[in-house]
Parts: C-alpha cells; sequence; structure tokens
C-alpha cells in the first residue's frame, strides 16, 4: 500500500469516527483532494503537448528554475512537489473560513488528524464554504470571512501540483508562493498557526529577495523591494488597529460602549488607510478608496471585521521573530531551518517566551538562553 493511499484511508477513517458533519466535511476533503491529483499531469508532458500555449509552456519553464533554486539555494525539500500541473477550471483550490467572536481578535480554533488545530476551516466548494460561515453567524454570533486559497500544502504527504490559481502570477509572487508551500513540508508544528504560517512568511520574503537579486534585473528587484515595503506597511496598519481592538475588548465595560468604541477605531483605521493610500501614491476619495488598489481595498467593504483581522495575525504574528533567527543564523537558510525545527520542539511556554525575545532584541542575552 502506497503512502499517499495509506494517508487516505486514515482520513477517512476518521472521518467515520466523527458524527454526520465531520464526516461530511472530510468526504468532501478527500473527493477535493484527490480531484486535484487527478488533473495534475507532469510538466514535461503538458509542455510537449501541442495544446499547450506558449504562454503556459514559459510559465512552466519558470516554475522548474524557481523550483530548483528553492532546494538548491534555500534549503527546501526536494521533491515531486511543483512538478506536476493541474488545471482546476477556477480562481481558487480552496476556499478558508475564518470565524471570531464580537469581542475577540483571535480566530476560532478547528483541529485535525496530521494537520492538528488550526485558526481556519478549508473548503474545495465556495457555497459550501459560505454555507457553513452563514451558520456560524446565524447559530454562534460569529463574524467570519471567506477567503480564496490558491494553493495549500499537503505537508509531504503528497506531491503538490502547480495550479492554474497561480501559475500566471507576476515571477515575485508566483516564487514567492511556491517558497512558502515548500516551507511548511520543511517544518511544521501541529496546532499552532501563527507559527506555521509567520516562518513560511519569513522564508518566502528572504527566497524572494534572493530570487531577485540573482537575476541580474535591479529594476525588478527595486520594484519588488516597494511592493514588500508597501505590504509590510499595509499589514502593519490592520495588525495595530488589531491591537487596539485586543484592548479594548479586555476592558471591563458594556458591550454597548464597546461597540461604540469600536465603532470610533474602525473610523480611525479608515482614515489612516486613506493617508497610507496617498503616501504610496494612490490618492483617495473623501469618503473611501474610488478605485483599486493592490488588493488591499477588499479589506474596506464591511471590514475588516474580527475574523479578517485575526486572519492578518495568523500570517504575520512571528515574522519579525523568525527573521531575526535568520539573521542569528547568519543567513544560513539550512542552520535556520534546524533551528525553527529546534524551536517548534520547546514546550508551549518556553516557546512563546522565546519569539517573544526575539521579536525583543533589547532583551538580555541570558535570558533567552535559558530558553534553550
Amino acid at each position: 500500500m502506497t503512502r499517499r493511499l495509506q494517508s487516505v484511508i486514515v482520513m477517512l477513517t476518521v472521518a467515520m469516527l466523527g458524527g454526520c458533519a465531520t464526516v461530511g466535511f472530510y468526504a468532501q476533503a478527500v473527493q477535493g483532494h484527490l480531484g486535484v491529483l487527478a488533473r495534475a499531469r507532469p510538466i514535461e508532458d503538458v509542455v510537449a503537448d501541442p495544446s499547450t500555449t506558449p504562454d503556459l509552456k514559459a510559465r512552466l519553464a519558470l516554475v522548474l528554475r524557481i523550483r530548483a533554486f528553492a532546494s538548491r539555494e534555500l534549503a527546501l525539500p526536494d521533491n515531486g512537489s511543483y512538478r506536476t500541473y493541474a488545471d482546476l477550471g477556477r480562481p481558487a483550490v480552496v476556499w478558508n473560513v475564518f470565524a471570531a467572536s464580537e469581542f475577540s481578535v483571535d480566530a476560532r480554533q478547528w483541529c485535525f488528524p496530521v494537520a492538528g488545530c488550526v485558526g481556519y476551516r478549508g473548503y474545495f466548494d465556495r457555497m459550501a464554504a459560505e454555507r457553513f460561515a452563514q451558520r456560524l453567524q446565524r447559530e454562534e454570533g460569529l463574524q467570519t470571512w471567506v477567503g480564496p486559497v490558491p494553493a495549500y500544502s499537503t505537508l509531504g504527504w503528497f506531491d503538490d501540483p502547480v495550479l492554474n490559481t497561480f501559475v500566471g502570477w507576476p515571477e515575485a509572487e508566483l516564487a514567492r508562493l511556491i517558497f512558502h508551500e515548500l516551507a511548511h513540508q520543511r517544518v511544521y508544528l501541529p496546532g499552532d498557526t501563527a507559527f506555521n504560517e509567520s516562518y513560511a512568511v519569513a522564508v518566502e520574503l528572504e527566497g524572494v529577495r534572493r530570487w531577485m537579486a540573482q537575476a541580474g534585473d535591479p529594476a525588478a528587484g527595486e520594484a519588488n523591494a516597494r511592493s514588500l515595503a508597501r505590504r509590510e506597511a499595509f499589514f502593519g496598519l490592520l495588525l495595530a488597529h488589531r491591537e487596539r481592538l485586543a484592548v479594548l475588548f479586555r476592558e471591563p465595560l458594556d458591550d454597548a460602549v464597546k461597540r461604540s468604541r469600536r465603532t470610533a477605531l474602525d473610523a480611525r483605521l479608515r482614515t489612516e488607510y486613506r493617508a497610507f493610500r496617498q503616501a504610496w501614491g494612490q490618492p483617495a476619495a473623501p469618503d473611501r478608496p474610488a478605485v483599486p488598489f493592490e488588493g488591499f481595498d477588499r479589506w474596506f467593504g464591511d471590514g475588516p471585521n474580527n475574523a479578517q483581522l485575526a486572519s492578518v495575525a495568523l500570517y504575520n504574528e512571528h515574522v519579525p521573530a523568525f527573521q531575526r533567527m535568520l539573521a542569528e543564523a547568519g543567513g544560513d537558510l539550512g542552520r535556520f531551518h534546524e533551528d525553527v525545527a529546534a524551536l517548534a520542539r520547546l514546550q508551549p511556554g518556553q516557546r512563546a517566551t522565546r519569539l517573544r525575545e526575539l521579536a525583543d532584541p533589547g532583551r538580555s542575552r541570558g535570558t533567552a538562553d535559558r530558553t534553550d
């Protein structure tokens, strides 16, 4: 029996041990993933196919160069992932449902075999994700956000394919995604989404910087650096807003007072966002941005609500700490991955303390040493 078939059987067995809702969720997960695998073809076969467009051939050739760079230069796994291609005929591979209560900016957790507890629940069908989000709103009063996902990692249990959902992205963004997903195969801590995603983001940022540097195109490198700085500034804006809300929610106030103050804080964020938009070269209208800007405007429809803010924290909370770890490793990514794996083996309290110390280099070195 192959490892792939074993893992599918394990997933199905776990599903059968739960209630009807659990069975339905795992069934769609297994069927959805097997559907992705069924469409995957070796990139060499896709390139050799006369019906493949020249543009797709060029993109897949770029993927293979990025894939080789990831293993050769970033110490990421050298396996069958991102050596096949699948066209799913839809804009996302899955849709993740994030949820948080009215007075919390922490993500609701769901627990699964292998992956452990994570701050989202994924569906291969968008309508199913929307229905689940609506049920959480209706039955539990939670705030929800459904986000499209272009790719996911099976943590090395399967060979993850290149998908139509991201193959056409700009070069730096394409490299970023591949580096990020491969990082999950190198180190993964079940039950700690913020740890896993922040580590993968740190890997992708450093990986893209090195990829652009070796390309020998200073203009492209500068454009990518500006894009990253803009993105960092934007998410810094959201994280600051999330922290202000967290402080508010901890105060012993009546719910009505909290809601009123939250409205004022939301208005402050919108003012800050208009200033951000203007500072980065996109003047804003008096009430709200008038034209799309780098995908950021979508956060300001009816939100960002607590679920959206929770999702931002999951992907960015510990990035500075991991970047500090990389610096302490002298930029040696192989050593960095090993250090992260050692950090993952610590007890939760020790790990949290170490991450705080890394994020605040002003702390004493002696304190940091006691957690190693």
